[in-house]
C-alpha cells in the first residue's frame, strides 16, 4: 500500500471495519500490488472497509460474515507477507509505508508550495484530466499545469497580462531548456515581476 505520507489505521479486532478488511484482504494473493483502503459508512456509527485494486480500481469482493475467524485470516496474511510471528495483537495496527514520491509529483508539489497555490485547485485541475496525481499525466500536461499555477500567481503582479506569459516563456521555460534548475528559474521570475510591480507603484 502506498500513500503520500505515513498513516496509521487503528481498529479493534472485533470491529466491523477490521472484519470486513480482513475478509477482503483474505482474497488478495499478491500484496506487492497497490491497494486502496476505503472506509464505508454503515448504519449509525458502524464503519466497514472496502479494498480496491489501485490499478484497475476494481473492488475486491468478499462475502460478509459477522463470525469471521480473524486469527486464522491474520496468520494467512502474515504468511503471504513473509511474516513469522504467531502472536495476534489485541488491537492490530496496520502501518502504511510511503513509497518513494514520483519525480513529477514532487516537481508539482515543490512549485505549488513555492507559489503558495491552493492544493484544492490542483486537485480540481487533475480531476478534469481524470487523474489523481501529476505523474499519471504526460509531460506536456504537467508543464501546462505548472504554467497555469505560475500565471495564476502572476495575475495581479503585472499591469499587462501578456507580459507575465511572455516573461514566463523567456525566464522560465527557455531558462530550464538551457539547463537552469526549474525552481531557481521560477523564483527569479517571481522576484523580477515583484520588482517591476514595486517600481510601478
Amino acid at each position: 500500500m502506498s500513500a503520500d505520507q505515513v498513516y496509521v489505521i487503528r481498529t479493534g479486532v472485533e470491529t466491523n471495519f477490521a472484519k470486513s478488511f480482513l475478509l477482503a484482504a483474505s482474497g488478495v494473493q499478491d500484496f506487492s500490488k497497490p491497494l486502496i483502503i476505503a472506509a464505508t459508512a454503515g448504519e449509525k456509527n458502524t464503519v466497514f472497509c472496502n479494498l480496491y485494486d489501485a490499478v484497475t480500481k476494481s473492488k475486491i469482493e468478499r462475502e460478509w460474515s459477522k463470525n469471521v475467524d480473524c486469527a486464522t485470516i491474520i496468520r494467512d496474511i502474515q504468511f503471504l507477507l513473509g511474516g513469522t510471528s504467531s502472536a495476534i495483537p489485541a488491537t492490530p495496527k496496520l502501518s502504511v509505508v510511503p513509497q518513494p514520491v514520483h519525480p513529477q509529483d514532487l516537481r508539482v508539489k515543490n512549485i505549488r508550495t513555492l507559489l503558495d497555490y491552493p492544493l484544492d485547485l490542483v486537485k480540481e485541475w487533475l480531476q478534469f484530466q481524470d487523474v489523481d496525481r501529476p505523474s499519471l499525466l504526460d509531460i506536456s500536461q504537467i508543464n501546462e499545469l505548472i504554467k497555469t499555477m505560475c500565471l495564476a500567481w502572476a495575475s495581479n503582479k503585472c499591469e499587462y497580462p501578456n507580459h507575465a506569459e511572455s516573461s514566463y516563456q523567456n525566464q522560465v521555460v527557455d531558462a530550464v531548456a538551457s539547463g537552469v534548475d526549474e525552481l531557481v528559474a521560477i523564483r527569479a521570475w517571481m522576484q523580477e515581476l515583484q520588482a517591476v510591480k514595486t517600481g510601478a507603484v
